[in-house]
């Protein structure tokens, strides 16, 4: 029988308002000077600077760092890690959405470290060359119900140089404390309600089906899909429904803890797109979605219909879910094929299906992938074609 690691989340603070715990988790950890991550748009809302407040109310020396865009890249963190070490800080507050969160979580593990962050990448052993004792503690606060990043021990980081989305892994990438708090996504707009929770989607959707034993996972990944199932139509609709976001942010959690069995071409796919051509990782994920699970029909079919059975779909079988995931998407207005979002002449699929085959994600996919097979997604995303193997 095949060995397999399990490893699950870390101490979660949730509920309404618990962002007012912030300096309490600075002081269960021993932070005195925090640096506090976000991104250039949330930096000037109203959240921010609530939790700032706070953190100033209990004599807490902060440092603000939000030089950060929307897919994070590596001059992101190499500049974060010198405002780090400059203001002498001694913990990261990681704050917001995916981008938010990776960096605020790459700074805390870079700000110890003397090799580049690309000798980490996610690929073999490289996490055991990192320096344990100097990565610095981390909290992290989610603004979002999409990434999950919270419960991850990785971050997702754009080699400038190359052009390519690599990931970054240790062990103690996983924050010490997450605080879960629905009042902070209140004012997410629909359309990014949307992206983000069809982000969860795809990291509940492929990990239950990705390769490998984790009964675990798989049990956490079914529960996530319920939830997004009976609270996003609602939590894009109305987004000030406290239940509906409360419930949309633990999913997103939940597919974060989940995907540590694994991802697939869902994420192949949309990482090159993320990359090269600067489209939201939620939405991509949502635009693949039906390509890739059709081109897997042949090995989920029987996952599928268990997941129709949990979710208590009307149509039980494969065709069924697919039309639950059409119906989905043109509920929250998610475009049905790539093309309404990347122009013709920006669309470079050899580049990107080279790129989605390197990705490792296509680990994970419950079939063996070859570049052809990557060209044919894109093709049929491109042009708007489901098929089936």
């Amino acid at each position: 029988m095949e060995k397999f690691n399990w490893n699950y989340p870390t101490t979660m603070w949730v509920g309404e308002n618990r962002i007012k715990d912030v300096a309490l988790a600075c002081k269960n950890l021993g932070i005195t000077k925090p640096l506090f991550v976000t991104d250039k748009g949330l930096v000037q809302t109203q959240i921010v600077k609530n939790t700032l407040s706070i953190l100033d109310d209990n004599k807490f020396n902060t440092k603000i760092f939000s030089d950060v865009v929307g897919n994070p890249t590596d001059q992101n963190v190499y500049e974060g890690v010198e405002s780090f070490k400059k203001n002498n800080c001694d913990g990261v507050i990681a704050f917001g959405g995916g981008s938010g969160l990776d960096v605020g979580k790459a700074i805390a593990f870079m700000s110890g470290q003397t090799l580049p962050i690309w000798d980490f990448e996610d690929i073999g052993d490289n996490w055991t060359k990192a320096n344990n004792d100097k990565i610095a503690p981390i909290i992290a606060v989610p603004t979002t119900a999409g990434t999950g990043s919270e419960t991850g021990r990785a971050s997702v980081i754009l080699n400038e140089e190359t052009g390519v989305k690599n990931i970054i892994f240790h062990p103690k990438f996983l924050p010490s404390i997450v605080i879960l708090d629905p009042v902070l996504t209140l004012e997410l707009p629909p359309n990014v309600t949307a992206a983000t929770g069809m982000d969860a989607l795809a990291h509940n959707l492929e990990a239950y089906c990705a390769i490998g034993y984790h009964p675990m996972a798989d049990g956490i990944a079914l529960e996530g899909m319920r939830l997004i199932n009976k609270w996003l139509l609602e939590a894009v609709n109305n987004g000030s429904n406290i239940e509906a976001r409360m419930n949309m942010i633990t999913a997103a959690s939940m597919g974060s803890t989940a995907f540590q069995k694994g991802l697939g071409a869902i994420h192949s796919l949309s990482h090159p797109v993320n990359a090269l051509n600067n489209i939201h990782h939620g939405l991509s994920n949502a635009i693949f979605m039906p390509y890739v699970l059709t081109f897997n029909k042949d090995v989920i079919e029987d996952k599928i219909i268990k997941i129709c059975d949990y979710l208590e779909l009307e149509k039980k079988s494969f065709d069924g879910f697919i039309d639950w995931t059409l119906d989905l998407r043109k509920q929250l207005h998610i475009p049905h094929k790539l093309s309404e979002v990347i122009n013709k002449e920006d669309f470079d699929i050899d580049r990107l299906s080279e790129m989605a085959l390197a990705d490792p994600s296509t680990r994970g996919n419950p079939k063996k992938l070859t570049v052809a097979d990557m060209k044919i997604m894109y093709q049929n995303s491109f042009s708007g074609d489901l098929f089936n193997e």
